[in-house]
């Protein structure tokens, strides 16, 4: 996973709530096994019409949008089913932050798994980043996981809240494998003072049935 420090971009502004995991990503897409290629998809009955061409009003195809790296939203973003493809579609798209005022759980703790930054705010100052913006051209924030703030150097800034476990992880780059990997030396001296499944198997008495 790749580690999130600080990352400065582009905001869009999806002025909705109760985005669900479903119109993130819609279940007609989910047969992929890959983590990738699943950005094309992303709000998909929301970006396409019935005939598949773009909606022009959605606001991720608006020219002044198009390079967002940071998603804004309204509260609980992610919720619904616990697909781990919406955090994919969002990553895979280019997003690398969602900011909102609360978020789905799942949606959340799969995120963090998957190196997306989510910044919970309070409504007003969600609606603040919104309506700057719509009204400000290619309007930026950057987001210092190490201070835990948000800034965009026009006048706005305000500190987040994240538990420290998970502010170590995404600091690191570490998801639930590479933690595992943090302790390989000791998983190999384990492995090494105890004999394979096969070895133990071969060790096993055999057992013989008596006929009837």
């Amino acid at each position: 996973m790749q580690p999130f420090r600080k990352h400065t971009g582009i905001v869009a502004p999806l002025d909705r709530v109760n985005v669900d995991t479903d119109q993130i990503i819609p279940k007609q897409f989910l047969k992929r096994i890959e983590r990738t290629g699943f950005g094309e998809f992303l709000f998909y009955d929301w970006r396409f019409s019935g005939d598949g061409k773009k909606k022009s009003d959605f606001v991720l195809h608006q020219p002044r949008y198009e390079k967002a790296t940071v998603l804004v939203a309204g509260r609980n973003f992610g919720c619904g089913s616990s697909r781990e493809h919406a955090v994919w579609a969002l990553a895979d798209y280019g997003f690398r932050v969602v900011i909102a005022s609360s978020f789905g759980d799942i949606f959340a703790n799969n995120s963090l798994k998957n190196g997306l930054l989510t910044v919970p705010l309070t409504e007003e100052q969600v609606a603040e980043i919104m309506r700057r913006a719509k009204q400000n051209e290619n309007y930026r924030l950057a987001i210092d996981l190490e201070k835990l703030r948000v800034d965009d150097g026009q006048g706005f800034s305000s500190p987040f809240a994240m538990d420290e476990f998970s502010r170590h992880c995404l600091l690191n780059g570490l998801d639930d494998i590479g933690l595992t990997l943090q302790h390989e030396a000791a998983i190999a001296a384990y492995e090494a003072k105890h004999p394979a499944r096969e070895e133990m198997q071969s060790l096993s008495p055999v057992i013989h049935s008596r006929p009837i």
